[in-house]
């Protein structure tokens, strides 16, 4: 598919997560195989106002590209202002949010609200368009509810309005993130458009990754799925070629790894909050393994990365671990 003058095969995306896509984060995942990453999405009213929080959540670097930055907003002025901001922090492509199913946002008119009020959606989405060179996307759910289901009218006008691609999250705001993503539309959704579109919700395996690219997708998205796996991105390319899964992550690999982020995490936010911030990645790296209760208890209480080192290369020599992980 192409976005602009970005060319990429088959895309597996990295989705926009509050809190989580910070950019040690999207490192990390770039590393293992992600091919589009994006930021945390941002309000721009905030980006206007140069709130310090907001501002350091576009900013990007060179090593993660291609990566988009994610704005949203209901106020078209807002949103140009933002989207030229954003502009100047470098990124390959601006992404709106046009999904976010939260109360705070969508009840306000911004996120999902926009699935209420299509005309205000299109002149978003128009306004960005005008107010950047950069190729501009958009990322949103199939409706309201299920009574409200807009998504082909959506996709039409999205394209019409400039967007140069088109990523849905096969679910309606009502659902939030409960219930099962209804894939269905996305072949529907395919023949009615003719720029790339993506496909995100309910990607947990490589399996998964496949039969998303069946229904005529150009590329998928993995937003919660990677939490909790990070090398699901090169465990679906290994699986989308060889047509095998890969060789389980080792021990050693996932302590490693949860390392390294932790000392991109470090360096980015400084000490302590770089490890305040980081505890939420834990589960992932460690998930499945025995004793992880009592592993992860002990670590949320450490605020030294030596200390958090010796107690994951203890937790590595201990003989038991290591036969669950192989088992």
């Amino acid at each position: 598919m192409k976005i602009g003058h970005i060319e990429l095969n088959q895309a597996i995306a990295l989705a926009p997560m509050e809190d989580v896509t910070d950019i040690p984060f999207r490192l990390i995942c770039k590393r293992l195989g992600a091919d589009l990453v994006y930021t945390e999405f941002t309000s721009s009213e905030a980006i206007i106002r140069d709130i310090p929080k907001a501002l350091r959540k576009i900013q990007v670097v060179d090593e993660e590209r291609p990566v988009g930055i994610q704005i949203f907003g209901g106020v078209e002025e807002s949103m140009e202002q933002a989207a030229k901001i954003a502009e100047s922090f470098g990124p390959d492509i601006i992404d709106i949010n046009c999904g976010c199913w939260s109360k705070t946002h969508a009840l306000r008119g911004e996120g999902a609200g926009l699935l209420k009020d299509l005309k205000q959606f299109e002149n978003i989405v128009k306004t960005t368009v005008k107010a950047t060179r950069l190729p501009v996307t958009v990322k949103t759910r199939l409706g309201w509810d299920d009574k409200s289901i807009v998504i082909l009218d959506v996709a039409k006008m999205v394209e019409q309005a400039g967007a140069k691609a088109l990523t849905i999250h096969c679910r309606t705001r009502c659902q939030g993130y409960k219930g099962a993503a209804d894939w269905g539309w996305l072949s529907k959704i395919k023949k009615a458009i003719n720029i790339p579109l993506i496909g995100n919700g309910d990607i947990e395996t490589p399996m998964d990754v496949k039969r998303m690219l069946e229904t005529g997708c150009d590329g998928v998205m993995i937003g919660r799925g990677a939490l909790a796996n990070p090398w699901i991105f090169a465990q679906a390319k290994y699986f989308l070629a060889k047509g095998t899964l890969p060789p389980p992550v080792s021990l050693r690999e996932r302590i490693e790894l949860c390392l390294e982020h932790l000392d991109l995490s470090v360096k980015q936010r400084g000490l302590p909050h770089g490890i305040i911030t980081f505890r939420k990645y834990y589960t992932g790296y460690l998930s499945g393994l025995p004793y992880i209760s009592k592993l992860r208890a002990e670590l949320m209480k450490l605020t030294d990365v030596k200390a958090i080192a010796e107690t994951l290369h203890h937790y590595l020599d201990h003989p038991a671990a290591h036969e669950a992980v192989s088992s």
